[in-house]
C-alpha cells in the first residue's frame, strides 16, 4: 500500500515541497524504471522491447532473462524527462496489444477466404 502511494507521488508531478536534489532523484526514479515480469520470455520480451523504442522519448529499453528455467524477465526504461518510464511501458503494451489484435483480425479473415473459396470449388464439382 505504501509502495503504490509512493510511486503515485512520484509520476504525478513530483510535489513543489521537495528541494530541488530531492526532484532530481525522483525524476532519475521514474524516469528510469526497472519491472519485473513473471510468466514471461523472450518473446515478449523482445516485443515490448522493440514498441518501446518506437517512442522517440525513449533513450534506453532493455530487458534480461532472469534464468533459462526461469519463465521472468526484468526490463529496464530510461525516458528523455518528459515522459515517465510506466508511461511508455503502458503505451508500448497498448501499441503491441493493437498489433497483435491486428495480425489476429487478418488471420481469421484469411482462413474465413480460404473455407469460403473451398466450399465454392466444392460447389462447382458437383
Amino acid at each position: 500500500m505504501e509502495e503504490d502511494q509512493e510511486l503515485e507521488r512520484k509520476i504525478s508531478g513530483l510535489k513543489t515541497s521537495m528541494t530541488e536534489g530531492e526532484r532530481k532523484t525522483v525524476l532519475e526514479m521514474v524516469q528510469a524504471t526497472g519491472t519485473d515480469r513473471h510468466c514471461e520470455d523472450h518473446t515478449l520480451g523482445n516485443s515490448l522491447h522493440y514498441m518501446i523504442m518506437k517512442n522517440p522519448e525513449v533513450e534506453f529499453c532493455g530487458y534480461t532473462t532472469t534464468h533459462p528455467s526461469e519463465s521472468k524477465i526484468n526490463l529496464r526504461i530510461r525516458t528523455g524527462g518528459t515522459l515517465p518510464a510506466v508511461e511508455s511501458f503502458q503505451r508500448g503494451l497498448n501499441e503491441l496489444m493493437n498489433v497483435c489484435k491486428h495480425v489476429l483480425d487478418k488471420f481469421e479473415a484469411s482462413i474465413k477466404d480460404y473455407k469460403d473459396q473451398k466450399a465454392s470449388r466444392n460447389e462447382s464439382t458437383f
